[in-house]
C-alpha cells in the first residue's frame, strides 16, 4: 500500500511539474502572439493595404508593443524545456545558454518603438515605423525563434 501511495504521488508530482513547464511556454508564446498581433495583424496588413489605414489602431499598437516589449527578458527568465503542444514557432534552448545576449536584444526594440512614436500619421510612415521595428525584433528571432511546423 505505502508503494502505491509513493508510486501514485510520484506520478502526480511528474505530472503537475510537466503542467507547470506548459504554463510558462504558454506564457511566453501569448506574450509574443500579442506583440505579433500588432505587429503584423494591425500595422503590416495596414502598410500592405490589407487593411484600411487607421491611426488609433496604430496608437493601440504601438502602446502594446511599449508595454510589452520590455517584458520579454521577465518572461523568458525561466526555461519551460518545451514547446507550446502544436505551436508553429518555438524558443531555442540558445535563449537560456546565452540569456544575457538575448536580454541585449530587447532595449534596441523599446527604443526603436519609442522613436517611432508618434512620427507615423500615414502608409508611407507606418510602413518605415514597421521595417524599423521588424529589423530590431529580428536580431532576436533570427538565433533565438525556432520555426516547429
Amino acid at each position: 500500500m505505502i508503494r502505491f501511495v509513493i508510486v501514485v504521488g510520484t506520478l502526480l508530482f511528474g505530472a503537475g511539474a510537466g503542467m507547470a513547464q506548459q504554463d510558462i511556454a504558454v506564457k511566453q508564446d501569448n506574450l509574443m502572439r500579442a506583440q505579433g498581433k500588432s505587429m503584423y495583424v494591425t500595422m503590416l496588413k495596414m502598410v500592405k493595404g490589407e487593411m484600411p489605414y487607421d491611426q488609433a489602431a496604430i496608437d493601440d499598437a504601438i502602446k502594446e508593443l511599449q508595454e510589452d516589449v520590455p517584458k520579454i527578458p521577465t518572461v523568458f527568465e525561466p526555461n519551460p524545456k518545451e514547446h507550446v503542444v502544436n505551436a508553429t514557432y518555438g524558443s531555442s534552448q540558445k535563449i537560456w545558454q546565452n540569456k544575457a545576449d538575448f536580454d541585449s536584444k530587447v532595449p534596441p526594440v523599446v527604443k526603436a518603438i519609442g522613436e517611432i512614436k508618434g512620427s507615423i500619421k500615414d502608409t508611407a510612415s507606418l510602413k518605415v515605423a514597421f521595417d524599423t521595428i521588424q529589423a530590431k525584433c529580428n536580431d532576436c528571432h533570427e538565433p533565438y525563434r525556432l520555426k516547429l511546423k
